[in-house]
């Protein structure tokens, strides 16, 4: 427990959230705690426990479970984040706005390819049409959709 602190601090910087962070500095003494027989033979149990944490909370990142955390980088400001949050949010709601605008038939291929995801086939299924016909329509809405951010909104032109 005496370096309880420092562990926890190492976890929370790697893995960002509080909870994570408790959880493995708590593994990490369970295992502490199983291999403590054999930690009299480390110059440094401190350096020792560091060295678990820090691989643990690698670990954890690599592992499937954890598609949520991410790596904290030192420049990182949560300032930054929300304006680029705001603009995205932005950027979003004008795209909106623009593909109302659309003919009926871009608007519904650049919904189901951007937003809804589907593949060109299954576009092309729904929509009772080929696959080049859908590409073609996406093609001309994502330029549409372009020119009106530039030309009325000096989107993306500094």
């Amino acid at each position: 427990m005496p370096f309880k602190d420092k562990l926890y601090r190492i976890a929370k910087r790697i893995l960002i959230s509080e909870d994570e962070a408790e959880d493995a500095v708590q593994e990490v003494y369970v295992r502490l705690w199983n291999s403590r027989e054999n930690l009299k033979t480390y110059r440094s149990p401190e350096a020792f426990a560091v060295t678990i944490t820090k691989n643990y909370c690698l670990d954890r990142l690599k592992s499937k479970q954890a598609g949520n955390l991410k790596i904290v980088h030192s420049n990182y400001e949560a300032k930054e984040s929300i304006e680029r949050n705001i603009e995205a949010r932005e950027g979003v709601s004008l795209v909106l706005k623009i593909m109302e605008s659309l003919p009926t038939q871009q608007r519904i291929v650049l919904q189901l390819r951007d937003i809804e995801q589907y593949e060109f086939s299954e576009i092309a299924e729904m929509l009772e049409s080929n696959e080049t016909a859908i590409r073609v329509a996406l093609s001309r809405a994502r330029k549409a959709v372009r020119d009106e951010m530039i030309k009325n909104y000096n989107y993306g032109v500094s």
